[in-house]
């Protein structure tokens, strides 16, 4: 019993391996367990992100800078065209962009295109379009890989292992609790940290392709290290690697994504 419960784990996960997007300059091509299906992941990020725009927007903090919210939008569409290389499908998307008055420092980009950016982020920070270009590229990122569906995936996973084995040794419901706990604290945050710094490479490509220069990548987290030093760190932070390692990683792939940043002026 316990050989086929096991067997039949392995062919799931198995049949759930794709790869979403190509390597690009920076290589973003690896194997990703996805067992969710991207269709219905995109359409509750569309359901989610309409209603999130809809109570904004009766809350009055929707869109309130018309400049700020040009200087965005201009970013977006010159970044959205450079996603097709890593995805054919990316430029077609459904984009949305929208700028939430909030002094909350974060941005994100939902499954399918849909983005948000906060304004203090840019307020506080002071962020030039470039820097601007290095938050959008990395959030377009996280879609691009589907970083969502591929966390969601992997609880799935965790989640049917952790019921398999919990049957197989007799343990109660509440055992199977704690290792859940456990997994989601331990593993799971790991592959957040990972998922991360994937977007920091592709991101710093597509800013680089999108005529920004990708040495805001560098001054971006100097200004994030500053305010990191108060007693509440940004959101955008949360789960990141550490900020000095990330302006290492940066510096080390200037020299793979400056000529596209040329290539792009010229």
């Amino acid at each position: 019993m316990s050989r086929a419960l096991g067997l039949g784990l392995v062919l799931l996960a198995l049949a759930g391996c794709e790869s979403t997007t190509s390597g690009g300059a920076v290589g973003a091509d690896r194997s990703q367990l996805m067992l969710v299906s991207a269709a219905e992941l995109d359409q509750a990020a569309a359901q989610g992100y309409a209603k999130l725009v809809s109570d904004a927007a009766h809350a009055g903090t929707l869109n309130r800078d018309a400049a700020m919210l040009r200087r965005v939008r201009v970013v977006a569409s010159r970044i959205e065209p450079q996603t097709a290389v890593f995805r054919r499908d990316a430029p077609g998307w459904k984009w949305e962009v929208n700028v939430l008055r909030s002094a909350e420092l974060n941005a994100f980009c939902m499954p399918g295109g849909k983005i948000i950016f906060y304004a203090g982020l840019i307020e506080q920070l002071g962020l030039t379009d470039s820097e601007i270009a290095i938050v959008m590229g990395h959030e377009i990122s996280h879609a691009l890989r589907e970083h969502s569906r591929e966390q969601a995936s992997q609880a799935m996973a965790a989640q049917a292992t952790i019921g398999v084995g919990a049957a197989l040794l007799g343990l109660g419901d509440g055992t199977v609790d704690l290792a859940a706990a456990g997994y989601q604290g331990l593993v799971a945050t790991r592959f957040s940290r990972a998922d991360e710094a994937e977007a920091d490479r592709m991101g710093l490509e597509l800013t680089a392709r999108a005529g920004y220069d990708p040495r805001a990548g560098v001054t971006l987290w100097q200004k994030m290290i500053a305010a990191n030093g108060g007693a509440h760190p940004p959101e955008f932070l949360s789960s990141h690697p550490a900020e000095s390692s990330r302006v290492r990683e940066i510096e080390a792939l200037l020299p793979t994504v400056m000529p596209l940043y040329q290539a792009a002026r010229l």
